[in-house]
């Protein structure tokens, strides 16, 4: 089965268990207990919290409801498996016509992403080198795509991205948030996915990915900015603007007028 088949079984899934409830619940509860499961799995600290949530979201649905909530998320992670890097949660959001319930919003096509990573990280391998790793930053980030597509990107240049390239997501929507986050969960980019209003660096939630925890991210982003002996910070003549994140968002999130 190739990842079109598997991304019919996604949207299959999601419409049957609309027979009973709004299909942008259904949407909106999908998306919270995938990031929930993906997040308890390594943020100890939080999964109280979160796990609460998660019971009370699927205390709304019968047992084979549940079911097809588990066979989506499989389907989705088959996408990735068979299809490689790609916005999957934004394309079956735009396909199940779900954008008018989001203020008109829409998400920008993955081929458009692809050409803005490939303009903007034309320098990578030459930042990874001399500094060890890359950051990325959107501040509007959507569904993700435009980061799953600089991740896109390092891979074929055949630079190992979780221990290459960190990116931070924010958004001020939290559906749009979580589902950046089960996308980059699901890829294996480590990253933290913020819910909040980048302008007024409000922040109401702030999610890790596995890659994340489990590569040593906190730090080694903590270690660039704390020169000690043992990891020394890489010296350079170059201004400190040239080590800034690399920061996308020109595209990711646009709303119809």
């Amino acid at each position: 089965m190739n990842a079109a088949t598997h991304r019919k079984d996604l949207m299959k899934a999601l419409r049957a268990n609309a027979h009973r409830h709004d299909l942008w619940s259904v949407w909106s509860d999908f998306v919270a207990m995938a990031a929930i499961a993906l997040s308890n799995t390594v943020d100890l600290r939080q999964r109280d919290e979160r796990e609460a949530e998660y019971l009370r979201i699927v205390g709304r649905y019968r047992a084979d409801e549940v079911e097809r909530f588990a066979h989506a998320l499989g389907a989705l992670q088959l996408c990735f498996h068979t299809g490689g890097h790609d916005d999957v949660l934004g394309s079956v959001f735009m396909e199940l016509e779900l954008g008018n319930k989001w203020a008109g919003q829409f998400f920008t096509p993955y081929h458009l992403c692809q050409a803005m990573a490939a303009m903007t990280l034309q320098d990578a391998r030459q930042r990874i080198d001399r500094d060890g790793f890359i950051t990325v930053l959107d501040p509007a980030t959507g569904g993700g795509a435009m980061l799953i597509a600089a991740a896109e990107y390092l891979a074929q240049q055949d630079i190992a991205v979780p221990l290459s390239m960190h990116a931070t997501a924010q958004d001020i929507d939290a559906k749009a948030a979580r589902m950046t986050y089960v996308q980059l969960s699901l890829l294996g980019v480590p990253a933290v996915v913020v819910t909040g209003n980048t302008l007024t660096l409000e922040e109401r939630e702030r999610w890790y990915t596995p890659a994340h925890v489990m590569f040593g991210w906190s730090q080694r982003l903590s270690r660039r900015h704390q020169p000690d002996e043992e990891h020394p910070i890489p010296i350079t003549t170059e201004p400190e603007a040239a080590r800034e994140p690399v920061q996308f968002g020109l595209f990711e999130e646009q709303c119809a007028a």
